[in-house]
């Protein structure tokens, strides 16, 4: 089962591809929601006032997927699909790429397009820092305190990350554990006396 995903986990380097006299800026973020990405495109059109277009695409999560390409007023398909298509190309999601275009005087032509916008993408994405991470499921725990050592002692040996607690007479942990790994886990509580296990949305 695949349970990790790739993504990038801060913007890249501004990267810049030139053809013709029209440069192309590229630039790649981490994104988790629409409302991301529409904040990294008013960020680049203020710093960038003067550029023609801002041709971009996003994709959004880690089991299924959302995407948006956007060709910003270039002909049809010559800007956001083959931006995407790098994205596909380097198999990340929860990422936005963008290349601003400076026109150049010379019209590139759609496949001259079509390569510069896939060139931006790429040197974006070369200058980005690509990292793996786990899909995981999240549990609650709930137990008494004299427990605490031998609840302990499963998260140690299975190597499961806690992500919140409460030490108390009455504790309660929330785990993080890879989805791969999520049933055993959740078997290994269960049977275990006193120990209150239940899945979380998070």
């Amino acid at each position: 089962m695949d349970d990790f995903y790739k993504t990038i986990t801060k913007p890249s380097v501004e990267t810049l591809f030139k053809d013709r006299n029209s440069k192309f800026y590229g630039y790649a973020f981490p994104v988790k929601s629409e409302e991301a990405v529409k904040i990294f495109l008013e960020f680049l059109r203020k710093k960038h006032y003067s550029a023609r277009h801002f041709c971009y695409a996003w994709q959004l999560g880690v089991e299924s997927f959302r995407y948006r390409a956007n060709d910003d007023g270039e002909p049809s398909n010559s800007a956001g699909m083959p931006i995407y298509g790098q994205i596909q190309s380097f198999e990340l999601t929860n990422i936005l790429v963008v290349s601003v275009r400076y026109f150049g005087g010379t019209k590139l032509g759609v496949s001259g397009l079509i390569n510069a916008y896939r060139s931006s993408a790429r040197l974006a994405l070369e200058s980005s820092i690509i990292e793996e991470k786990t899909i995981d499921i999240f549990f609650q725990l709930n137990f008494e305190y004299d427990l605490m050592s031998k609840v302990l002692r499963i998260i140690k040996e299975n190597s499961i990350l806690i992500q919140e607690q409460e030490l108390e007479m009455n504790c309660e942990l929330i785990i993080a554990v890879r989805k791969s790994n999520a049933n055993k886990i959740f078997k290994i509580f269960e049977a275990f006396y006193k120990v209150q296990i239940k899945s979380l949305e998070i």
